[in-house]
């Protein structure tokens, strides 16, 4: 049968001419019922097509494919919404060209299947950029970027416009109508929005600055957060801690609080180790003859014990015999001897980065000792090797003090009051 006759008619007044014939009675109803079992018909058998035929068939195809662009088209629903979308216009064809002009029923198929091809059609859209975003992750140029929060924003401006378009179908009135009147309602938009506008504009801001990117190591104390960055989103950045808790914390808040990011460190090639021992201040002296003998065998320190000696015998002997005692004399401390053993130390550690600042320095001195500073980097920044290595410099530095006869200051334990007492009785 012909949707339209020779005079234009559509298929219902077709429909209606042809029951006239048995039943004038219910002829509309029966005419217009027909005709919308024969469009329920079409959409049936067309669902049927696309969703238990050409989808499971492309989803196949789409896994054999690998984790390309290719299989990330079917990961997402965008070929199942789409279905949904041609459903929707096959339904609008029909209602037009089925249906009375004019008349309720094709009124309200026709503003239904409008809407419905706006819905999916929106829910298409989020596929898509789901997508995007899934490539743009896997490639190594653009993994880094805070795209999350982009994508995000786009959604959100996506999800408005279609909810106006929809509304506007809904009530008949043209979207511009209902766009200017967003005007009065700007401020309550504001308060509502107030946190999605924020983080927009915060990542915008984060991703223009290069700021923080997906892996980079942040520290936040304000919010607790100290981890690798897994998630920048429209209102949230999400941060897993070293202990393995996540941390969220709003997007704006980056931009409106400091924090530390790590990044720096990490693509230098070199982590920092600022670390001090106290020496006990009753343990320093200058080095007997035996002393810098026994000292100056050793590989590290023969050439800065040559070197010294040899400048402090060309200061001593320059003095006035009269002048020549020991308060105008210079000469060797174990500290500063010690010191230079453990600058040397570190420059031929093979684990101490050589092009960075290597310095073993003395701070100023309290109750507590004489704090010895070293400060230096390790040729990594792995955590775990870089805390081994620490250890390792340190164990040895512990070890050695008593080679310079120095000793660490500590304060006395519950062992040493009873081990005094104890004395005192005998």
């Amino acid at each position: 049968m012909d949707v339209l006759n020779q005079k234009g008619e559509p298929m219902q007044q077709q429909l209606l001419n042809w029951v006239h014939q048995f039943n004038q009675d219910y002829a509309n109803l029966a005419s217009l019922l027909m005709v919308l079992g024969l469009i329920l018909i079409v959409a049936l058998v067309l669902h049927l097509i696309l969703h238990k035929i050409l989808l499971p068939t492309l989803e196949k195809r789409g896994k054999k494919l690998g984790s390309g662009w290719q299989h990330q088209l079917t990961q997402h629903n965008l070929f199942n919404r789409i279905a949904f979308i041609i459903q929707g216009v096959v339904v609008n064809i029909q209602s037009t060209l089925w249906l009375q002009s004019g008349s309720t029923p094709q009124i309200v198929l026709n503003v239904a299947s409008q809407a419905w091809c706006l819905l999916f059609g929106l829910l298409a859209i989020y596929s898509i950029l789901d997508i995007v975003l899934e490539v743009l992750q896997r490639a190594a140029k653009t993994a880094h970027l805070p795209l999350r929060g982009i994508f995000q924003s786009i959604k959100l401006i996506a999800t408005l416009l279609i909810s106006i378009m929809i509304i506007a179908l809904l009530i008949g009135k043209s979207p511009l109508i209902i766009l200017s009147g967003l005007g009065a309602m700007t401020a309550v938009m504001m308060l509502v929005f107030k946190d999605p506008i924020m983080g927009l504009v915060a990542g915008i801001q984060l991703s223009a600055n290069n700021m923080v990117n997906i892996g980079d190591w942040l520290e936040m104390p304000k919010y607790g957060a100290d981890g690798a960055v897994i998630d920048i989103g429209l209102t949230t950045v999400k941060v897993r801690n070293w202990d393995n808790t996540v941390t969220t914390i709003p997007t704006y808040a980056l931009i409106s609080d400091s924090f530390k990011n790590w990044k720096g460190m990490t693509e230098s090639g070199g982590r920092r180790i600022k670390r001090s021992l106290r020496i006990d201040a009753n343990s320093i002296h200058f080095l007997q003859s035996d002393e810098i003998a026994y000292l100056e065998k050793a590989n590290l320190l023969e050439p800065y014990i040559d070197k010294k000696i040899s400048e402090i015998q060309s200061y001593n002997n320059s003095l006035p015999e009269d002048k020549a005692v020991p308060l105008n004399q210079r000469r060797l401390t174990n500290i500063g001897t010690f010191r230079a053993y453990i600058e040397a130390y570190l420059r031929s550690h093979p684990n101490i980065h050589k092009g960075m600042t290597i310095m073993v320095r003395q701070l100023e001195s309290d109750s507590n000792g004489i704090p010895i500073e070293i400060y230096a980097f390790t040729n990594t920044t792995v955590w775990l090797e870089y805390e081994r290595i620490q250890s390792d410099i340190f164990d040895h530095i512990f070890s050695i003090l008593p080679q310079f006869n120095l000793h660490v200051h500590q304060s006395p334990t519950g062992n040493d009051v009873r081990l005094i007492g104890h004395s005192t009785v005998k």
